[in-house]
């Protein structure tokens, strides 16, 4: 065999391969839309008597954010449609964070159902609540087993400060009441009627996830292109894992409800993780709690230079790879759970071979058509499949993108614009770019990096969306806040901690 006829063998084998990857990728995009949805209706809450509703604890971890950021949010939350003696919003800024700490104390005075717990360093007496519900718990394995056992020096991050938090305010409030346990993030923007869903689904699920949407989809190239993301995953795949509970789900990070006394029972959260969301959700799937799906999504920024959302996306990837190893067992999930845990990640891994296959596709199809084909017969029809199920996914990805867009686009020329920056070759090229936050990412996984919070920087670009004039109204009738038992022991332990 010359070398003429070996490059051509490797250059054949190079293709079929790429192109059988390619259907296996497409194959698993099918099993995933076969999936049922489990969704929630908040209007079913609506008929219920508002003594029933459930009380809810929203948790706000904040770190050195802007005023105005965090002003926006709070003007969404002044319009929850939800009884204001039902539910209490707790910021939690580190201790040693003066800058957000000063915001907050300023912005308490506009906001009067802000509460404030400030973190301090794990060495203060008052972690000691938590070690001790770890050294209870069993399903904390991370407190009784491998290198971080009984360490208490967690990492400086995000889910530190919702360790903390959770835990003054149950070892408070538990024997009161139950309550549901929410946070989001310092820009996200809750609907409306964000709570009445919690109310609604919670009788029948144990987890509850509200979807996400970025309010600034046009601010900028970088920033339409990241939002997709949001379009394809959390807009489309992401609530096929709520799969009547037969398939392990994560959950998002923000705008997620779950009982305080589940989240006690099964450890609270896992500190030595990049991000704390895919093992949370799985660990709650682990246990027999269902997933249910709120439509009506939280308004939130994308990252607006490329730069920002590589530093974003190499934190999902590394925590991915980190909750999908050793917690997976540790936690006690089965291997054949374990293979469809991993499943998850599988359309994240596999974004470049849209990019890669596509071309190689056409190319294949455009040299059969010409009479100067080199490859197998069956590698040309596998090829032209792969083109037809491509465009039919899109199509209905776009379909749906359209439809999305409206909710922060209203006007059609603002939607036509979005949809012109995310073309098919366009994503396909930000699709290849994935490939930096992945090599990254999973770099970090092992050495084991991204335990210190790297924050993503926001510019409160949402503020337009939320309706201030309702607001301010809402902000107003929020002065006059009933009373109860469980709020004032919240805001008791918060003033007492602060």
């Amino acid at each position: 065999m010359d070398i003429n006829e070996t490059m051509s063998l490797l250059l054949v084998s190079a293709f079929c391969a790429v192109q059988i990857a390619y259907a296996l990728s497409q194959c698993l995009d099918l099993y995933f839309f076969t999936r049922p949805v489990n969704w929630v209706d908040p209007n079913t809450a609506r008929d219920k008597p508002a003594d029933e509703y459930p009380y809810i604890v929203l948790f706000y971890p904040v770190l050195r954010e802007l005023e105005s950021t965090m002003r926006t949010t709070f003007l969404s939350l002044a319009q929850l449609e939800y009884p204001k003696d039902k539910f209490s919003v707790v910021a939690i800024p580190n201790a040693d964070d003066a800058f957000t700490v000063r915001s907050l104390r300023r912005l308490q005075k506009e906001f009067p159902f802000l509460q404030i717990i400030e973190v301090p360093a794990t060495s203060h007496k008052s972690w000691l609540v938590v070690w001790k519900a770890w050294d209870r718990c069993k399903k904390a394995y991370w407190w009784h087993e491998g290198k971080f056992a009984q360490n208490r020096n967690l990492p400086p991050k995000k889910t530190r400060q919702l360790i903390y938090a959770f835990y003054q305010i149950a070892e408070r409030v538990m024997d009161t009441q139950d309550f549901l346990v929410n946070y989001i993030d310092a820009d996200s923007c809750p609907p409306s009627d964000h709570f009445l869903a919690a109310a609604a689904g919670m009788g029948q699920y144990d987890v509850l996830q509200a979807q996400n949407i970025a309010g600034n989809l046009n601010a900028s190239w970088a920033a339409s292109w990241h939002a997709f993301d949001h379009m394809a995953w959390d807009g489309s795949k992401y609530p096929h894992l709520s799969a009547n509970g037969k398939h392990p789900y994560w959950v998002l990070g923000k705008g997620l409800f779950f009982r305080a006394s589940d989240l006690i029972a099964l450890g609270g959260f896992h500190p030595w993780l990049t991000i704390e969301d895919p093992e949370v959700g799985m660990r709650f799937w682990t246990n027999g709690k269902r997933l249910g799906v709120i439509e009506n999504p939280l308004i939130e920024e994308v990252p607006l230079t490329f730069a920002h959302g590589i530093t974003q996306r190499k934190r999902w990837v590394a925590g991915f790879f980190q909750s999908l190893t050793h917690p997976l067992k540790a936690m006690g999930m089965p291997w054949p759970a374990r293979f469809k845990a991993w499943l998850n990640f599988l359309p994240c891994l596999s974004l470049s071979l849209n990019s890669i296959g596509l071309p190689l596709g056409i190319w294949a199809t455009w040299s059969a058509w010409t009479g100067q084909n080199i490859l197998p017969d069956w590698a040309i029809v596998l090829s032209l499949a792969n083109l037809v199920v491509f465009t039919l996914s899109m199509s209905a990805l776009y379909v749906r993108t359209w439809r999305r867009a409206a909710l922060v686009l209203p006007a059609r020329k603002d939607r036509i614009r979005y949809l012109l920056r995310v073309n098919p070759v366009f994503i396909l090229l930000w699709w290849l770019v994935w490939l930096v936050p992945l090599w990254i990412g999973f770099r970090m996984f092992l050495r084991n990096e991204g335990l210190v919070w790297e924050r993503t920087e926001k510019t409160d670009a949402n503020h337009d969306l939320v309706r201030v004039a309702r607001t301010k109204k809402s902000s107003a009738t929020a002065r006059s806040t009933a009373q109860s038992k469980l709020p004032t022991a919240i805001r008791a332990g918060a003033e007492k901690t602060s």
